[in-house]
């Protein structure tokens, strides 16, 4: 049974989820490459990356993808999510600070479910969008 951290009653649009930070790390590139088996170097290898022309090795865009995730579960429950859709619109560097941004944008009742579409992203410090999605998910 999925667990349920909203009360659909007691939500409305416009609502904002706790924001969670993170400051990607060289280590959560290499930890992420292991579990995931995405060992592209332009995530790894600092030298293959400046090679390739790039200022650094820069974030695999799952891994943001899934903070992102993990903001909302965090909020709403771990099953609640019924949809997660993102679009990975730049990318993440080792060092930036990466803050979430959760908010319902409607509430609906659907096939005896109660729902809730949220609209989220991820940005650095400097307001730049890393990942840009919506979600649905499940409330008591």
């Amino acid at each position: 049974m999925p667990e349920s951290k909203l009360n659909f009653d007691e939500v409305n649009e416009g609502d904002e989820a706790p924001v969670l930070t993170h400051e990607l790390t060289r280590t959560d590139l290499v930890r992420y490459a292991g579990a995931s088996g995405d060992f592209n170097p332009m995530h790894t290898d600092e030298v293959a990356a400046k090679e390739a022309g790039l200022p650094s090795v820069f974030g695999h865009g799952m891994f943001s993808a899934g903070l992102l995730a993990r903001a909302i579960t965090d909020w709403t429950g771990v099953g609640s999510v019924k949809r997660y859709k993102v679009r990975f619109t730049k990318q993440t560097w080792p060092g930036e600070k990466l803050t979430s941004s959760v908010t319902v944008t409607a509430k609906r009742k659907e096939e005896g479910e109660n729902l809730l579409d949220l609209e989220c992203s991820l940005a650095n410090e400097g307001g730049e969008v890393k990942v840009a999605g919506e979600a649905t998910v499940t409330a008591a």
